[in-house]
């Protein structure tokens, strides 16, 4: 079984999550098993993931796992079936807070809210206060219409004690929060209840991951071939992998670059989400890059003994490639799009300003950008691009709008994807771009952006931070018609690259190293422990 190690799965994703889903249909179409792993708790992850096309029997979630609420007939809800203990309750509608406020005469007995994006009003949390109005526990739902978890109050409003339910209420795991030496409140441990009446203690959630992955590794022990770990946020399984009890095929998967500065890789800060897997690298089997040149930058820096592959994650599905493809006289003309999330490392605002200087010669360039907002820094990369807006006088030519889900159909519609991002693991809005036919412009960033675009072929590839120098090719793009087609046709070209047969034979590769994998194992004693009959009888003799 394949492993695909995350942390979570919400209703808007980062580029991880998104290249798990291309991964996910990639393996799905190959009849290769594998199971997106979870480790953090989220009572509406199984309702994303099936807007998204995985179904239950591909996912797995480690708090599930525990409540064996992995597969559980779906219930709705409501604030009127909710059960007080007490009679004569009055339900009070506080809809711009998707929530109710429930009365006994002038008590408050309890808030509840409901999943406010939901038209049904399915209950999602229960504050309850005591009678002298003071919070002591609130009650969180599963989507799928269950208590899932329990959180104690303190006196002093802290969360102290949280405990997770199976699905007929019956606590199976604890958490503990606590005051540390240094005054910290922090949790100080973990308690699992297992079904077969065994509890185990862990200090901290990597130990409880660890458990979690041994587990499953049994569970799905072949016996003739080991079964593989890939961790997609390696932060979460980096310490557990090189700790499993029995063997199996683990692999560090980099999705970012590894340096802390991506314009050198060879030297200064590793990027602290990979530094304790790199830095541990012999200890795994594998490490993915997804482009070729942070596959070379990578041996030339740790020399690893792991084997080493390079695996795209995106994929440009085969229908795409049997689309009409768009002449750029189709498209709205000299449009800029880019679909990011707003946040410092994209630097949208650098692009508007080479799009501000462009547009002394090309007056009708406009912008168009999609993603959501990163709140960072006091909203600082929003604030850049209010900024660059202003001095440029571009506020009828830049149009920012919220998350998009038809990326694919807005591609079709403009001419040049730009980028200027600080780094990159490899960009799939780029890769898609090129699919539909866009020409990319970019700054000349590891990884993925200068790879995916050919410098001179399918688009420019401009210095790093050369605002000016993406200005005058986006000048050069909108004089020169032929050109700009001319790269176009490229573009639907070169994405072959990243075609279903090639990211698959990609994956093959790894997969049949892991199927080579030594895995013989000699189990620990279980029989004769603690059995105090034999214990008597040697001793009588």
């Amino acid at each position: 079984m394949l492993f695909f190690i995350n942390s979570t799965f919400n209703q808007k994703n980062s580029g991880i999550e998104h290249a798990q889903l291309k991964r996910a249909s990639l393996f799905r179409e190959h009849k290769e098993a594998f199971k997106l792993v979870f480790r953090e708790w989220n009572p509406s992850i199984h309702r994303f993931l099936a807007e998204a096309g995985v179904s239950e029997s591909e996912t797995l979630s480690m708090f599930d796992y525990f409540q064996k609420t992995e597969h559980v007939e779906e219930k709705i809800l409501h604030v009127e079936d909710l059960d007080f203990g007490v009679e004569s309750l009055t339900y009070n509608k506080e809809p711009e807070q998707s929530r109710y406020l429930v009365f006994q005469g002038q008590q408050l007995i309890a808030r509840v809210r409901y999943f406010g994006e939901d038209p049904l009003e399915r209950v999602s949390a229960v504050e309850y206060f005591d009678g002298f109005g003071n919070l002591y526990r609130v009650d969180f739902y599963d989507f799928r219409g269950f208590l899932s978890l329990c959180q104690w109050y303190t006196p002093d409003n802290k969360i102290g004690t949280e405990v997770w339910l199976d699905i007929n209420g019956k606590p199976v795991l604890e958490t503990f929060n606590k005051y540390d030496g240094n005054m910290k409140y922090d949790k100080t441990g973990w308690r699992l209840l297992s079904s077969e009446g065994a509890i185990y203690n862990f200090a901290n959630i990597d130990e409880l991951t660890l458990h979690f992955l041994d587990l499953l590794n049994e569970e799905y022990w072949q016996g003739d071939k080991a079964n593989i770990f890939i961790m997609d946020r390696t932060h979460l399984a980096d310490w557990a992998l090189l700790n499993l009890e029995r063997p199996a095929y683990t692999v560090l998967h980099l999705h970012n670059s590894h340096a802390g500065n991506a314009q050198e890789p060879m030297h200064l800060v590793m990027n602290n989400f990979y530094e304790f897997g790199l830095m541990n690298s012999n200890g795994y089997d594998a490490i993915v890059s997804a482009t070729e040149k942070q596959t070379l930058d990578v041996s030339k820096r740790f020399n690893p003994q792991s084997k080493l592959f390079t695996i795209p994650v995106g994929v440009v599905p085969n229908e795409v490639f049997s689309e009409k493809r768009i002449d750029m006289k189709e498209r709205k003309v000299h449009s800029v799009l880019v679909t990011a999330r707003v946040a410092p490392e994209k630097r949208i605002d650098h692009i508007i300003r080479a799009i501000g200087i462009a547009r002394q010669t090309v007056p009708d360039i406009t912008l168009d950008f999609y993603g959501y907002v990163d709140h960072r820094n006091d909203d600082s990369a929003q604030k850049a691009i209010n900024a660059a807006i202003k001095e440029y006088h571009m506020e009828e030519a830049v149009h920012q709008f919220k998350y998009a889900n038809n990326v694919g159909e807005l591609q079709k519609e403009f001419q040049v994807y730009a980028l200027a991002s600080i780094m990159e693991g490899f960009n799939l809005s780029l890769m898609e771009a090129i699919s539909h036919g866009m020409v990319g412009v970019t700054y000349d960033v590891n990884y993925g952006p200068n790879e995916l675009i050919v410098d001179g072929e399918n688009g420019f590839v401009v210095p790093y931070e050369g605002i000016q120098e993406m200005a005058d090719r986006l000048v050069e793009l909108f004089t020169q018609e032929d050109k700009l087609q001319k790269m176009s046709t490229q573009s639907y070209e070169l994405s072959r690259r990243y075609s279903e047969e090639n990211v698959w034979k990609a994956w093959q590769a790894l997969i049949n190293d892991a199927n080579k994998k030594n895995i013989a194992y000699r189990s620990p004693i279980t029989e004769g422990i603690g059995d105090q009959r034999i214990y008597s009888t040697k001793k009588s003799k």
